[in-house]
């Protein structure tokens, strides 16, 4: 009797395990499948490119919080055959079931014909992101410029993002938030969209390009705040190509106690652009104000324009040099050196040959 009822026992445990892993593959299954966050109604545009996979509409999907998992998404619609995916802009919500986000990409039924579209480009100011929220919501000059600058809702944005530090918040600072707001095109569900929807919008994106670098700027002599400073003035001081190199003039400066003098600081003190003066003049490089690196030691009091990724990737990885100076050209060309006569005997010769970058 013994012997027969092992074959009972086994044969009930195997079935127990076939229920339970039937249980769980369930639970799992419908927890893909539901919402991410059935409270949350907010509408959040999202814009599928033409021609897009489905793998890349999945991670566009996640990278939204409209989906939870991108493996799950792509498992999903294979099983259920599921194509034709529609190019378009859509608004969708964290409260939508798998299934509702699906429909909706296939159906095309959630078009949003009011969405717009905001481009920001790097190297460029607050002052230039301003003038584009402006002109393409209603939201006034006056209020947009508020909100940059409300004290309140500063120290707000500080609790919210690891990278935003009090630094933002000093006295002399013009614009708190330039070099925070991450250069690229964003689109929302309207002209209406709140100004603080947008700077939020642009914050978390700066999270997601800054958060991959997050040891190395722990590790690093220079603080958070001080890397988008340096980030934002190789912006304005080279082409994306030699951003490691000027990057790399520049650390060597701070290393040894050097003033940067960067002419791109002195225009921000001043509030000019390079294209409106050229090469620093002696009044200018004079002009006492926490931006103007020919007056201040070390970096200026903060970032001078916005940064993009190449920019920030720079000023966390300089190449390994020893170069104290560069000049560049008007074809387009930068020369590095290491001594102050080597620079100068370059200057010099551009000069001669009609070449220097005035």
């Amino acid at each position: 009797m013994r012997r027969k009822a092992k074959p009972l026992f086994f044969i009930l445990v195997a079935v127990i395990f076939i229920i339970l892993v039937a249980v769980a593959s369930l639970c799992t299954w419908n927890y893909f499948k539901s919402p991410v966050n059935k409270k949350d109604t907010k509408e959040i545009t999202v814009t599928i490119p033409k021609g897009s996979s489905t793998s890349k509409i999945a991670t566009i999907l996640k990278e939204n919080d409209v989906i939870k998992n991108v493996t799950f998404f792509k498992i999903y619609v294979k099983i259920n055959n599921v194509s034709n995916f529609k190019a378009s802009t859509y608004s969708l919500k964290k409260s939508m079931t798998l299934e509702e986000v699906i429909k909706c990409l296939v159906e095309g039924n959630s078009y949003n014909p009011n969405a717009i579209k905001l481009t920001f480009k790097e190297g460029k100011r607050v002052t230039d992101y301003i003038g584009i929220i402006v002109e393409n919501t209603t939201n006034s000059q006056e209020k947009v410029e508020n909100t940059f600058k409300d004290p309140a809702y500063l120290k707000e944005l500080i609790t919210k993002y690891w990278f935003l530090t009090d630094d933002i918040l000093a006295s002399d600072i013009y614009y708190p938030l330039e070099g925070y707001l991450f250069p690229d095109t964003y689109y929302f569900a309207n002209k209406e969209v709140p100004v603080k929807t947008i700077i939020e919008t642009m914050l978390t994106e700066m999270d997601k390009n800054l958060t991959p670098y997050k040891d190395s700027i722990t590790k690093s002599s220079l603080s958070v705040h001080e890397i988008l400073t340096l980030a934002s003035i190789l912006e304005k001081e080279g082409k994306t190509k030699d951003f490691k190199d000027i990057s790399s003039v520049f650390h060597n400066r701070l290393a040894q106690g050097m003033k940067l003098q960067s002419c791109a600081t002195s225009y921000y003190g001043m509030g000019l652009e390079f294209s409106d003066v050229g090469i620093a003049t002696y009044e200018m490089m004079n002009n006492k104000n926490p931006y103007n690196t020919y007056m201040i030691p070390g970096l200026p009091v903060g970032p001078i324009s916005m940064p993009g990724l190449q920019a920030l990737d720079a000023a966390i990885n300089p190449t390994e040099t020893k170069n104290l100076f560069f000049i560049s050209d008007n074809e387009g060309n930068t020369y590095f050196f290491e001594t102050a006569s080597e620079h100068s005997r370059k200057k010099d010769e551009l000069i001669k040959n009609g070449k220097w970058k005035r």
